[in-house]
């Protein structure tokens, strides 16, 4: 009697629901038939309840197999969408032969990927920035701060690659930051964009985020490790009496303030330093200065772009050869076309600091993208390449597992990206600390003997 009534109580119930969902006139016909419905139903009653506690079983077994067979929602739910990501780089001008691999590396991370996440819920379309003009043949702060702001409007764009200089960083970084877009660079070294250390400027880094939440990462060690390293390995090398020029921009005199004060630390003794002008195609003058302080060594901290070929070339052609005067650069200046605008002869001899090890030098994951990279391309790719894939692999994971709770947004997004904890990457289990920086430390040394750059050995 009881299932009776409760059945009857069940029935009375779903009826009640689907007359609220009825039009007037509707109710008023179906509250008329409501005492025969219920007779009807008290009637059949018993039946139905013996032929549900015969099924119940194999009901409970089916729905049971049903969610068994059920394909998991890796989208966490989330409705089939385009996203963006974007990189922002210099596409013009010298810097072309490095950014050009970086964005060929980023495609082959999406392309692995078929430019899906989520369980195929997302698609992923790309674009390639520019930050450089071609009157100016390099970066601009006009140009930076333009593709930051397009792609600060635009709410469909949820990642960010980029920069590769640390001045155009810093002023993509507070547009961005107000806009919750996450960036990861694959290039960044300057120390002061994520973290107050010796040598940064005031106010640094905090002056970079004015909602007071991180959004900038990167995935290449900063320059706090690189600078050091370099006045280390210039000491190892037998220098005594070091000579230091800077370009007057973030990354190259924020490296050569890190390397003098470590180089003072022990024991180099240093005999000059100032600036060099990026603009200007004679250094001739300057090489003379520094020839007559009679150094052993000379750190260049700068970028090829900033004349730093023609830097070199002057250096060597006032007699200051290679078998008498080492000099060291960072990897700012380990391109390609370094060794082309100083020439073979110059060039030959010279030595470079780098965050990590050289494509060539990679790997496990990081062989196997080395020889994919060569084999789709038919090219070697430049030093930042392997940080580019790095980069965007680590966007990827980012999405998707912003996708896993449920919400794709930007700060579903940067929050994913900020959790990275021991990831596994070309260059082997890395994560992204609070500061945005990645955990990784290796660094290596490259010398150019015969006209290209050759691994000498990781640094300390």
């Amino acid at each position: 009697m009881k299932r009776m009534q409760w059945l009857v109580l069940a029935m009375t119930a779903i009826v009640m629901l689907v007359v609220a969902a009825c039009s007037p006139a509707q109710q008023a016909a179906v509250e008329k038939a409501a005492p025969t419905a219920a007779a009807a139903v008290k009637a059949v009653a018993p039946t139905v309840v013996a032929e549900v506690k015969a099924a119940a079983p194999t009901v409970a077994a089916a729905v049971a197999a049903k969610a068994t067979d059920a394909p998991k929602a890796a989208s966490g739910s989330i409705a089939p969408q385009t996203i963006k990501i974007v990189s922002a780089l210099p596409m013009t001008g010298s810097s072309l032969t490095q950014t050009s691999t970086v964005v060929n590396s980023i495609k082959m991370a999406l392309e692995e990927a078929k430019s899906k996440a989520c369980g195929d819920a997302v698609t992923i379309q790309f674009e390639a920035l520019d930050d450089a003009t071609a009157a100016a043949g390099k970066w601009t702060p006009e140009q930076a701060t333009a593709i930051a702001n397009k792609a600060a409007a635009d709410k469909s764009i949820l990642g960010y690659i980029g920069h590769f200089n640390s001045g155009a960083a810093k002023l993509a970084i507070p547009i961005n930051n107000q806009a919750g877009l996450v960036m990861i660079s694959p290039a960044n070294t300057y120390p002061g964009l994520t973290k107050n250390v010796p040598g940064v400027e005031a106010g640094e880094p905090d002056k970079y985020y004015p909602t007071k939440i991180r959004n900038y990462s990167r995935v290449v060690p900063a320059d706090d490790l690189q600078g050091p390293v370099g006045a280390r390995w210039a000491k190892e090398l037998g220098g005594k009496n070091v000579y230091i020029l800077d370009d007057q921009e973030t990354y190259g005199k924020g490296l050569a303030d890190l390397f003098e004060a470590e180089a003072k630390k022990i024991g180099l003794n240093v005999v000059g330093h100032e600036g060099w002008d990026g603009k200007a195609t004679d250094f001739r003058a300057l090489a003379n200065k520094v020839k007559g302080a009679n150094p052993d060594t000379i750190y260049l901290g700068g970028i090829t772009q900033n004349q730093g070929g023609q830097l070199v070339k002057d250096l060597r052609g006032v007699g200051m050869t290679a078998d008498k005067v080492k000099i060291i650069g960072p990897d700012g200046l380990y391109e390609t076309e370094l060794i082309n605008a100083a020439g073979k002869d110059a060039a030959e001899g010279f030595y470079v600091t780098f965050g990590g090890v050289p494509p060539n030098k990679l790997e496990g994951a990081g062989a196997k993208w080395y020889a994919d990279y060569k084999a789709k391309y038919n090219a070697e790719p430049e030093a930042y390449a392997a940080y580019g894939y790095e980069a965007a692999k680590v966007l990827l994971d980012a999405i998707n597992r912003a996708c896993a709770t449920g919400t794709l947004d930007r700060k579903s997004v940067r929050d994913a990206v900020f959790a990275t904890k021991d990831f596994n990457g070309l260059l082997g289990k890395f994560s992204i600390d609070p500061n945005g920086d990645t955990t990784m430390t290796t660094m290596s040394g490259q010398q150019v003997k015969n006209g290209k750059f050759e691994f000498v050995s990781t640094l300390k």
